[in-house]
């Protein structure tokens, strides 16, 4: 038997980071989306007692370094149950170390995929509860569509859904390493604090205007990306609503009205970007392919 899920990268449309913690974690305020972007995760079950990755990518490893494999680790340990031998297929279309939650994507998805499979029938917070041992973006993950997250990423509450838009990503050929961008901040600091209540106000009343202009990365402060002023000066000349930085980066992302306007950017982007994906808003983080 096998399952196959779709697991969505996501963007923040805020991320502050509110204090360093005594156990070396941070404290976040994040507003995150789900954008129709996805990675194709296929479990299967098999006899050989072990965990095995495949993936269409060279570069990504598939071993216990995966974090997909240490989803499913996390899995068997919290049910109880013993590996009897699983094959986990990764296709991945969301871009590498992008600030995209690509990793914690597909180990949401391995959770979800496993879930079905053993029919362990564990609720979505009981899935987050496995999720948050192998990486604060992965309840996020699990859940999916638009929510609050705060803590290191494992509290999770509702925000109304944002709003029909065409949302641009634009990858530059560069690696952003989360850990690095975290030490930044502890060495640096910060110099301004978003709006955060601003941009609650902004989002329970769905207006994608005062949203888009509400948007601010703290990483964006002591993070430096190759081209990024190039990016967001095309994304605005396009006649976006607002960019932003996603994640630790590098992807800086444009939200649009029009589809027109979207593509447009897209196309001018190519010069300046690795990978450049056209999407929208999704209202799930995974979804199991019937």
């Amino acid at each position: 038997m096998e399952v196959k899920v779709k697991a969505y990268a996501k963007i923040n449309l805020m991320l502050d980071i509110v204090n360093r913690r005594n156990d070396g974690y941070h404290d976040l305020f994040m507003i995150m989306q789900s954008v129709g972007v996805y990675d194709t995760v296929t479990v299967t079950e098999n006899t050989s007692k072990k965990i095995s990755i495949t993936c269409n990518l060279k570069d990504i490893p598939t071993d216990s370094r995966n974090i997909a494999y240490k989803a499913a680790e996390a899995f068997f340990s919290a049910v109880k149950r013993k590996n009897k031998g699983i094959d986990i297929n990764i296709v991945k279309r969301i871009p590498h170390a992008a600030g995209l939650a690509g990793g914690s994507a597909d180990g949401a998805a391995v959770i979800v995929a496993l879930n079905r499979l053993y029919n362990t029938g564990l609720s979505d917070e009981e899935l987050c509860r496995i999720g948050v041992q192998v990486g604060a973006d992965v309840p996020f993950c699990i859940k999916g569509g638009t929510l609050l997250a705060q803590g290191i990423g494992d509290v999770l509450s509702k925000v109304k859904p944002l709003r029909k838009c065409f949302i641009v990503l634009a990858k530059p050929d560069f690696d952003v390493n989360t850990g690095h961008a975290y030490k930044q901040f502890d060495l640096f600091g910060k110099t301004h604090t978003p709006d955060k209540l601003g941009m609650l106000c902004a989002m329970q009343a769905r207006d994608l205007n005062q949203i888009c202009a509400g948007m601010e990365n703290v990483f964006e402060q002591f993070i430096e990306v190759p081209n990024r002023i190039n990016i967001k000066e095309i994304i605005r000349k396009n006649h976006a609503l607002g960019c932003c930085m996603s994640g630790s980066g590098p992807t800086v992302f444009g939200i649009f009205e029009e589809k027109a306007d979207a593509q447009n950017a897209a196309e001018e982007l190519k010069k300046y970007a690795k990978d450049i994906l056209l999407c929208t808003p999704v209202s799930k983080g995974c979804k199991i392919v019937e």
